[in-house]
């Protein structure tokens, strides 16, 4: 056998991706990155719509305790801005429309302490929580084989507070509560904080935003690793041998020390692998699945909600787009109001032609910030379950049985394979950070190998 050409290679040019390149690099080390999009940031992705107006199509936000995305954005000279957050929130519940501040609306007194009785006691279970290994958890086994569902049934009285507390969860997971294991929502909680840092904008996981865009981040790395990068090449199958491992494309064969698989878990399973992955690794890779959420975008000549006196905060259980945000540039000269679909309202969201879903989105918004919402500029959304290289946003999720099942496997290199990309971070897990310290962590574990 040949020597290698390259002492690794990168699949996946997403902030994992880049940061694992970025890493070895540094290091000195030969790197190969290759990407099978025509971009860079895998799930971030920042559409230019003119030299002043761009949209966030996929993640955006950079939230408290997010050290590693702010190292990032500071290196390579990213500047950050306040997401908006002064005036009223909204809430529109059956029909009504209500005004409040903070983070949770205004309920009944006795739905308000069932809310915060399940939010604390979430909290306090999450807090339990192994992060490295969460299969190791003193409750693992307990808590691993019910839905995340089925607790809030258990513990949700008031069906104010149930509705109110599973949007929330679905718009942190991006998945229906019955479809999530409740030890893998604990973890997910503990990864970013706790429930109120994952759902909150001020000292939360939505606190700031990037001038010109997250995927700039990305795409700074990019240049910065251009020597090493390709674009528009997607990986088939990986043969490793006694010394090397061959990462083929559909132009070449690329062949190094050790390499780095930086895709979502879900799409490993399309790649071909000789030998194959362990039965154990496999069926966790073809078990997890990808979230689901519609991003839509609605656009005003100026945001104004503002003049108002409101945030462009926004839940509503009276629409598939339940959760909104004022997602207008740092100069407020265009108005740009971001709503999501989530979980299984997402997948029938995108059934409807492009006019259904416009029409439901102005209404949504007439219904939350009144008839001059209905004089939209532009409207533009994006799917992410219906994108073949994620398969969904914002990440993998274990079902239940999957963490104390096969769990363990999740981060366990196999011969010259590692594995990096956000969902196998155990600290900000689904988020950005998350993906950069994956990389990190996955580029530190070649150098010691090399």
């Amino acid at each position: 056998m040949l020597a290698p050409d390259y002492d690794v290679v990168v699949v996946g040019a997403g902030f994992a991706g880049l940061a694992a390149t970025w890493q070895l690099r540094k290091a000195g080390k030969k790197v190969r990155l290759i990407e099978a999009r025509d971009r860079v940031g895998g799930r971030v992705w920042t559409e230019h719509l003119s030299p002043q107006l761009y949209i966030e199509k996929g993640g955006q936000w950079m939230g408290a305790t997010q050290d590693r995305l702010r190292a990032y954005a500071q290196n390579f000279g990213v500047e950050t801005f306040k997401t908006h957050t002064t005036g009223a929130n909204l809430l529109h519940i059956e029909g009504k429309r209500k005004l409040y501040k903070g983070l949770i609306p205004s309920l009944s007194w006795p739905a308000l302490l069932n809310l915060d009785y399940a939010i604390k006691r979430l909290n306090r279970m999450a807090r339990t929580v192994n992060l490295t290994s969460p299969w190791l958890t003193h409750k693992a086994q307990e808590w691993d084989a019910m839905t995340l569902q089925y607790w809030l049934d258990k513990n949700l009285k008031f069906r104010a507070a149930h509705q109110l507390l599973t949007i929330g969860l679905e718009a942190i997971f991006a998945a229906h509560p019955s479809d999530i294991s409740l030890l893998h929502a604990l973890f997910y909680i503990k990864s970013g904080r706790d429930l109120e840092t994952l759902m909150n904008v001020e000292n939360g996981a939505q606190e700031e935003r990037f001038v010109g865009g997250a995927q700039s981040i990305a795409e700074k790395i990019a240049t910065e690793c251009s020597t090493s990068l390709s674009l528009d090449t997607a990986a088939l199958a990986i043969k490793q041998h006694e010394n090397i491992v061959v990462v083929s494309t559909p132009i070449e064969e690329i062949s190094a020390r050790k390499a780095i698989i930086a895709i979502p878990p879900p799409l490993v399973s399309k790649l071909i692998f000789e030998p194959t992955l362990p039965a154990h690794q496999h069926q966790l890779f073809q078990r997890m699945f990808m979230g689901a959420v519609v991003k839509s975008y609605v656009l005003y000549e100026r945001p104004f909600w503002r003049n108002q006196g409101l945030s462009g905060q926004a839940v509503t259980t009276d629409s598939p787009l339940q959760i909104w945000f004022d997602n207008s540039p740092a100069e407020g000269t265009v108005g740009v109001m971001t709503g999501f679909a989530l979980a299984r309202q997402a997948q029938n969201f995108m059934q409807k032609d492009t006019e259904e879903r416009q029409a439901i989105a102005t209404q949504t918004l007439v219904n939350l910030l009144g008839e001059k919402a209905r004089n939209i500029d532009r409207y533009i959304d994006k799917s992410w379950h219906n994108e073949w290289w994620s398969g969904g946003c914002y990440a993998a999720i274990m079902p239940p049985g999957a963490w104390t099942g096969v769990g363990q496997y999740l981060r366990k290199p196999f011969i010259h394979l590692h594995w990096a990309g956000t969902e196998t971070s155990d600290v900000w897990n689904g988020y950005i950070d998350g993906a950069i310290r994956s990389g990190e962590r996955a580029a530190a574990e070649v150098l010691a190998l090399l």
